[in-house]
Parts: C-alpha cells; structure tokens; sequence
C-alpha cells in the first residue's frame, strides 16, 4: 500500500513538473509555474522520505542536508542580482550535476555485483555527464563573472585532444562492463570527467557561455535521468528528461538567435576578438552625442519611440525608471514599445522578467520578429545598454564573430540615441558600427541616472524645479 502511494505522489508530481514548464512559456502565468513545481519538489521529497527503507538514521541526515542546502538556497535567491542570474543558474547546474556523480559513484561501489552490462554502461555515463557538468559550469559561471577570461583559452589540437579525453572516458566504460570488479577505475573515471568539463569549456568565448550553460542544463538533466534508470526511479528518469530535453530546446532557441549551430558553439571558438573586426572602428567616422534635455525635447516630438533594453539597463537597475519614461512620454501622446531580442542581456527573457518586475505591459514587450519590420516607420529609438544585438556589422562584416546574428534593426529608424557609460565594445568584444551612424547620438552616463534625468526634461519637471 505504501509502494502505491508513493508511485501515486510521484505521478502527481511528473504532472506538477510538466505544468510548471507548460506555465512558464508565458509572463503572465510564470508565477504560477514556479508555484507549481515547487509544490511538485515538495511532494517528490516527502513521497522519497516515506520509503521503508529510510532509517532514522537516515532521515537524521537528510533532514541535515536539507537544512545545509536550504541555508545555501536562501541567499543565493534572495541577494544575487538579476544580473548574475546566469551564473547563479550555472552553480545550481554544477552542484546539482556533482550530487548526481556523488551518487552514481557511491552506487558503483555499493552494488556493482549485481548489475548487468546495461546498469554499467548507464551509470558510467552518468558520471561522465555529471562530472563534466560540474566543472563546465564552474568555468562557465567564471567566464560570465569575469573571474576567467571571456576570451578562448586556445591551443593547436585543442579540440583532438578533447574528443580523444572523451574517447578515453567511454573506453573505460566499455571495459568495466566486461570487467565491474575493477572499481578502481571509478575514481580514474570521475577525474577524468572533471578534467573533460574544464577542457570543453575554456575554449569558448564569454559570448556563447548562456548558450553553453543551457546546453549543460540539458546534460545535468540527461545525467539525473540515467541516475534514475540506475535506482529505478520513475520520477528521476522523468525529471531527468524534462530537464534534459528543455535545456535542448532552450539552447537550440538561443543558437537559432544568434545564428549558429551547436558544433560552431562547442568546438568553434565563438567570442574570439577578430582584430581586424575590433580595429575597423577608428575610421568609422564621428560620434555624435547629445545632453539629456537635448534628447528629451527630440523624444517629446516623437509620435513613436522604441525602447531597447539591454546589459546595461540591467546592471544600473533601471527598470523602474524606464517604465516611468515610457508612462511619461504616453501622458505626451507618444506611441511607446519595447523591442526584446532573444538573446539580450545574460539570458533569454532576461529582460522580459527586468521589465516584467517593473509592470510594464506585457503587450508593450515585442520580439525581434515582431517589431524589426517597424523600425523604419519609428521616429526615436532608445538603446539602454545593448551593444552587440544591434550592431549591424553583424549583416555583412564577414570577420566579425557576430556574422549572421539576426539583429534588432534599430539603424533604420529616423534617430537612435544610445546610453552608455562609454564606447567600450560589446560582450563579443567588437566595435559597434551603431555608433558611428550620422542619425545616432551617444548620451553617455549611468542607464538610471540618464533615464532619470530623460524623464524630468520630458514631464518638464527639472526645469519647474530649477535643476
């Protein structure tokens, strides 16, 4: 009776976890797919607790390992900024992914008489998956957080010698199938997926490295699912998939986003600076700039402005205020929309969720696709931050390595005004041709401050203030 309840908790489970990502594909019931899989977490781990094989013992030190991960969970949730929401994904991907190898090691040492060639061969690669999950996400949440560098670490052979470590890792797999006595090969096993995760990562630039963390996503799920076939787990082996499958999806979105293929991504070195990309900027021409009051009195004759989130809005914590311009241009009777590309910021829906905080309409965001045929009708863009989504070398300067990413046309509008903190290139670390367009104007400063100061000049508050 309690074999069934248990399968009959797990059940209900599987459905919470497919009603959370099926809620999640839009903003407005987001919230509700995030309740819905926590309940489902909940109830996976009591129904996992019931089994009559958990001691007292044993729930002495789950209940202290819930009690350490939750002291861990809390903080990272609540203080990490939405800014360094990749690479807190990515620590949540690496942990998970080391508890997954953590495991299938100890199984191995436990049981490994009684399995088969099959159960060998599943909990050999979920090491390996584990293992190279956990020390790939690490890399990748230290490129992203610039404690490593963001350009490939490169050397001649660089990607022989990783399908060779590979190789290696799955012979040793084959032979501990004809041969499970040799435990000792385990340990040689996990190593060498540690060292396989640090080798695949390193080579590639800091501007595939969201691609890369949903990629790893999709392995760490595809590790728990081969744990699950392991102990038997019917939940596992489903939660496993899901994962796997959605990082799959994810970052086939993200690669179609910016043009690329998963083998340009993994062994292609997207993100090395092509010098004679980055050097072409200085004969461009001028860069134009323009005072806060100067570019308010242009967006308060506007009948349309679009506004571009990126980076930068991000990190000056903007949104609030750039939801406060667009309210304020309204109330002039300015047409006001938002223009999201896929892959702006650190994430995709990265700044879907900034602006979703701040209540703007969710009618208001447009996707690329949506709004791209529109920029030449716009009379005003507005690019908070985004540098590389609206470069467009990336349409014909064949040496960039953004070549072929579909951008936001924002140069075909009537005016462009950019707010930057500087001219510093972009996450890709390539000049943006943008800014050296005659209809452009730089309004250099913090996001915040300088959508701050738009706002004030637009309502003509500053000046009733005297500032």
């Amino acid at each position: 009776m309690r074999e069934n309840l248990i399968q009959l908790a797990y059940l209900v489970a599987v459905i919470g976890f497919g009603l959370s990502l099926y809620w999640m594909n839009s903003a407005k019931t987001a919230r509700r797919g995030v309740l819905a899989g926590e309940i489902a977490f909940a109830i996976a781990i009591v129904a996992t607790l019931a089994y009559p094989g958990v001691t007292g013992t044993g729930w002495v030190l789950i209940i202290i390992a819930i009690a350490i991960g939750t002291a861990i969970g809390i903080p990272l949730g609540l203080k990490v900024p939405m800014t360094a929401m990749p690479e807190r994904i990515a620590l949540s991907h690496a942990f998970g992914a080391l508890a997954v190898a953590c495991v299938g090691v100890a199984h191995y040492f436990l049981d490994w008489e009684h399995f088969g060639k099959f159960e060998i061969a599943v909990i050999g690669i979920e090491i390996l998956l584990g293992g190279l999950v956990f020390t790939g996400s690490l890399m990748a949440a230290g490129k992203l957080h610039e404690m490593l560098p963001q350009r490939p670490i490169l050397f001649a052979g660089q990607n022989y010698a990783n399908f060779a470590l590979i190789g290696v890792g799955l012979a040793i797999v084959a032979f501990l199938m004809f041969n499970p006595d040799q435990t000792w090969l385990i340990p040689v096993l996990a190593c060498l997926a540690l060292l396989i995760g640090v080798a695949l990562i390193v080579p590639i630039g800091g501007a595939d490295m969201p691609t890369v963390i949903a990629l790893l996503n999709s392995y760490a799920g595809l590790s728990a699912a081969a744990l699950g076939l392991v102990l038997n787990n019917k939940l596992l082996i489903v939660a496993g998939a899901l994962d796997g499958t959605a990082g799959l999806i994810l970052a086939i979105i993200m690669c179609r986003a910016m043009n690329r293929s998963f083998r340009n991504v993994l062994f292609g070195a997207f993100g090395a600076v092509d010098e004679t990309a980055v050097e072409g900027g200085g004969d461009q021409g001028q860069v134009r700039s323009a005072s806060t009051d100067e570019a308010a009195e242009i967006m308060k004759m506007a009948r349309s402005v679009v506004i571009v989130p990126g980076y930068g809005m991000a990190v000056a914590q903007a949104q609030h205020k750039v939801r406060e311009l667009a309210d304020t241009l309204e109330a002039e009777g300015v047409d006001v929309k938002f223009a999201i590309h896929p892959v702006a910021g650190r994430m995709p829906g990265h700044m879907n969720v900034l602006l979703a905080e701040a209540n703007v309409p969710y009618e208001k965001l447009l996707d690329m696709d949506e709004i791209n045929a529109d920029f030449p009708q716009v009379d005003v863009v507005l690019v908070l931050g985004a540098n590389d989504v609206v470069n467009p070398s990336a349409r014909h300067v064949k040496t960039s390595p953004i070549y072929g990413m579909p951008i936001l046309n924002v140069d075909q509008a009537q005016c462009i005004m950019v707010v930057k903190r500087s001219m510093r290139s972009g996450f890709a670390g390539i000049e943006n041709e943008l800014f050296f367009n005659p209809k452009t104007l730089m309004v250099f400063g913090d996001a915040k401050q300088v959508v701050s100061e738009l706002t004030l000049d637009v309502s003509g508050q500053r000046d009733a203030i005297g500032l």
